[in-house]
């Protein structure tokens, strides 16, 4: 039987445009719909999570229980909140030993860890000299006062006992920070608690640490590092996919005083700001990995720093040094 079609073969030009455009929309706005977003401003700096499901209810649970996490560390490893397990220590673990957390020790035992990889670029005591500047009030210590607290400087201090789970600092004059490490840690457990929940396809980012949890379906996310001088353009852009990536820059805080920046990533050797290098950002399986990895590539510098990246599996890392040129390791210069 033969069909007489009454379309207008010419108008079939216009028509298949018009539908494929229709299927797209209406396909676009599915998916997007099934894409959920949040912010929140935690750890001192803005905490977005975005995650895909097909399940409403259970997205909205999935972005609050990242918030809940982020919270959770911050109340336990914040130096700014007076009842935290952090600052319980800075006041007390010089004078006794101080029984702690499950998950205070292990974020403390990995910091010895990484500090000895590092030989001590990342080092969590640089506290002891890092809690007389204030950079919002634009404060810095003297020469003399970081010469007299210098000798506190050395994560050998922190005595980790096992059989107790106990921590002592062993110099009087020690603190510790844990903001090159909690929040790339506070995102893996985020992370972790999406996987728990059924997600497959997220993204959780706290300042400079993001982890993505696979891909954004069927296309690799898509994350940037700023410009250092810039915060309105992007330096580099980089498809990644299950992976995470950590940024240390000298612009996250600091302030200029007669034309020198003094920004936070300070040298455990000099006890002031590093100045080798305005931004590293590390790629690795593990944000808490990255984030304390980013921070002794900055302070050793772009042939020592890359030159530790090298020699580890399965991370990378760019670098830009202080006169703005980009460096690459290894696994990136293709």
């Amino acid at each position: 039987m033969h069909i007489h079609s009454r379309t207008n073969p010419s108008n079939l030009s216009l028509v298949w445009p018009l539908l494929a455009l229709l299927v797209l929309a209406i396909t676009s706005h599915t998916v997007k719909a099934k894409w959920q977003e949040r912010s929140e401003g935690i750890m001192g700096t803005n905490i977005r999570a975005e995650v895909f499901h097909q399940n409403d209810e259970l997205r909205q649970r999935a972005l609050s229980q990242v918030m809940i996490e982020m919270e959770r560390i911050n109340q336990l490893m914040s130096p700014y909140i007076d009842s935290s397990e952090l600052s319980l220590l800075n006041r007390t673990a010089s004078l006794a030993p101080v029984k702690v957390s499950d998950e205070m020790f292990y974020v403390l035992g990995l910091s010895a860890q990484l500090s000895e990889l590092t030989l001590g670029a990342f080092d969590i005591t640089f506290a002891s000299v890092g809690y007389l500047y204030d950079y919002r009030q634009k404060r810095r210590p003297e020469d003399a006062q970081i010469g007299s607290l210098l000798s506190a400087i050395n994560y050998r201090h922190v005595e980790l006992n096992e059989a107790n789970q106990t921590v002592f600092f062993a110099h009087p004059d020690v603190k510790i920070d844990l903001g090159g490490i909690a929040k790339g840690y506070a995102v893996d457990k985020a992370i972790e608690a999406l996987e728990a929940m059924g997600i497959k396809h997220a993204l959780v980012t706290a300042g400079g640490d993001t982890r993505l949890l696979g891909d954004r379906l069927g296309k690799p996310w898509v994350v940037g590092i700023r410009d250092p001088r810039d915060k309105s353009k992007q330096a580099v852009l980089i498809p990644l996919e299950d992976a995470a990536m950590s940024t240390s820059g000298d612009y996250e805080r600091y302030f200029e005083e007669d034309g020198k920046r003094f920004h936070h990533i300070l040298s455990p050797k000099t006890g002031k700001s590093s100045y080798h290098v305005q931004s590293v950002s590390v790629i690795g399986p593990e944000s808490v990995y990255n984030d304390a990895l980013s921070t002794a590539v900055f302070v050793m510098g772009v042939e020592e720093g890359l030159g530790l990246i090298n020699a580890l599996p399965d991370f990378e890392a760019i670098v830009m040094d202080n006169q703005r040129r980009m460096h690459y390791s290894k696994g990136l210069e293709q």
